[in-house]
């Protein structure tokens, strides 16, 4: 039963309660009408995405942002439609309705909570408004055909706008070449590369990376890109780059006959491999491998592409013995790729830092095998302690490391000697930036890592061979203040060269894929 003072109201006055809708069941239609506008504003906000989505052009446009702009502040100005109930609802009346109870006050509130009209479409503006700032000017990558999306890249690389000088990202521009293109660049690999990995290949040649020794880089790259979620996909159709996973020092373990001196089974091998993924995949004979990269990081990693004309002219190889005087090794195209000594896979990083420059008072040191045709010049120059600020080994002699070992040498050091082995690469390189000394590198046409995006100048001494016997002169004539420079330059450099089982932004596994990247952008050729 109603309240006695309801009943009562209804019985003094039973024609006026036919204008009124029940106060009850108002409330009921209040609640559907309040369910029903939310979904009509869900159902509208993701419409008006998907017009925005299929409707903002692909390149960058001022003209699209500030029309969107003006929509928004439009769609945020204009009043919202009032809502259809309160807009039909009857006049009150001329005179004030009979006294009721206080609790009775409370129900018009009821006509009033429902707003969700109004509430949907401020929320409407909103979720649009959040989607236009997080897409921005920015295109649609995911929309792109691979050969758009580097033609995009490029376009974006050579328009690249300068960096400020705060740049929050920390890159120290002394570094770089031109560090307004190296941020963009690795911006857009970021956002748009993808990468396809062939699961073909038996074990352990293939998918099978070495982590240890001075051979490790092209290891630790194989584990980190396969346990790569932003980098990889699956759909071969949607890739930028395709990986052949092979490992040069796997490889002339599992192949060469010792002492044999012939390394044409192993080109062999990588010759019909990718024989192999050209019959079964149509991705190789697109380009002829110009999409296609491998990273080998052994000697002869160079040697085993021969056997295949389309995979030594036309991929992509990050090699660590990138010799430019042997014609295989092509600047430009190719990646020069840092060899790293990786003595304790589950600590790649120990041993990092090095002392002060005040506590360095050795001059230049070398420790090491003597082979090739540089290091016995160097010994024959510099060797046998005839100069105590030239610290020249061949084996750090056991007298020598009871009082400091190699490390600590390195770390001793203002300049460390990177003379050439067998071949123009060598370890003590990122050695030498590891220990925070200056690197000396002594290899003609050996072609710098990274040398696309690093000046290194800026944190190196490049000798000629030639000029040995003037060593000492050429490192004594560097003033202190230009050796204080390359020494930050060289603690700074050092972020760059380190790998961790977690990529870290800029590190050493992304700058190996940016270059790949970068080397595959400036080859796409542009629409006339």
């Amino acid at each position: 039963m109603p309240p006695s003072h309801l009943a009562a109201t209804a019985a003094q006055s039973p024609a006026s309660s036919r204008g009124r809708r029940p106060r009850h069941g108002g409330a009921m239609i209040s609640a559907s009408c309040c369910r029903a506008a939310a979904l009509a504003s869900l159902l509208a906000a993701a419409a008006a995405t998907a017009f925005l989505t299929f409707s903002l052009p692909l390149s960058p446009s001022v003209s699209t942002t500030k029309h969107t702009a003006e929509l928004l502040s439009a769609a945020s100005s204009t009043p919202p439609p009032p809502h259809p109930t309160l807009a039909t609802a009857s006049p009150p009346p001329p005179s004030p309705p009979p006294a009721e109870p206080a609790t009775s006050a409370a129900r018009p509130r009821k006509r009033e909570v429902c707003t969700c009209p109004h509430a949907g479409w401020r929320f409407k503006v909103t979720v649009l408004s959040i989607f236009v700032l997080c897409r921005g000017d920015q295109p649609s990558y995911w929309r792109m055909a691979p050969e758009e999306a580097l033609r995009y890249a490029k376009k974006e690389i050579m328009a690249a706008e300068p960096v400020v000088p705060d740049d929050p990202d920390d890159l120290y521009a002394p570094l770089f070449k031109n560090v307004s293109q190296f941020k963009r660049s690795y911006q857009l690999m970021e956002r748009i590369l993808k990468v396809y990995i062939y699961q073909d290949g038996r074990r352990p040649i293939f998918h099978t990376p070495p982590l240890s020794g001075i051979y490790a880089s092209e290891g630790w790259f194989m584990k980190l890109l396969e346990e790569s979620r932003p980098f990889v996909v699956a759909d071969a159709t949607k890739a930028h780059l395709f990986y052949l996973p092979y490992s040069s020092q796997n490889l002339r373990l599992s192949l060469y006959v010792p002492d044999s001196h012939n390394l044409r089974p192993l080109a062999v091998y990588l010759r019909d491999f990718v024989k192999g993924l050209a019959a079964k995949y149509p991705f190789w004979n697109r380009t002829r491998g110009a999409d296609h990269f491998l990273v080998a990081c052994h000697d002869w990693g160079p040697y085993t592409t021969t056997a295949h004309r389309d995979l030594s002219r036309n991929s992509i190889k990050a090699l660590c013995n990138a010799d430019s005087s042997e014609g295989i090794f092509t600047p430009g195209k190719d990646v020069s790729l840092p060899e790293t000594t990786i003595r304790t896979p589950k600590r790649p990083l120990r041993y990092l830092g090095g002392h002060p420059i005040s506590r360095r008072h050795i001059l230049a040191f070398f420790a090491g095998n003597v082979h090739g045709r540089v290091r016995p010049v160097l010994l024959q120059h510099w060797g046998k302690g005839q100069d105590e600020d030239m610290r020249v080994y061949a084996l750090l002699p056991g007298r020598v490391s009871r009082t400091m070992n190699y490390i600590e040498h390195m770390k001793n050091s203002r300049f460390c000697l990177c003379p050439m082995g067998y071949e123009v690469n060598s370890p003590r390189i990122v050695e030498a930036l590891y220990y925070e000394c200056v690197p000396v590198i002594i290899a003609d046409n050996f072609v710098l890592p990274f040398s696309d995006v690093f000046d290194w100048s800026a944190f190196s001494v490049v000798v000629a061979e030639k000029d040995i016997p003037d060593l000492k002169r050429i490192l004594q004539g560097i003033s202190l203040r230009k050796y204080v420079a390359m020494h930050d330059c060289v603690k700074r450099l050092q972020r760059h060269f380190l790998w961790h089982a977690r990529p870290l932004r800029y590190d050493l596994f992304h700058m190996i894929l940016h270059s790949i990247w970068l080397s595959r952008v400036n080859h796409v050729q542009l629409d006339n």
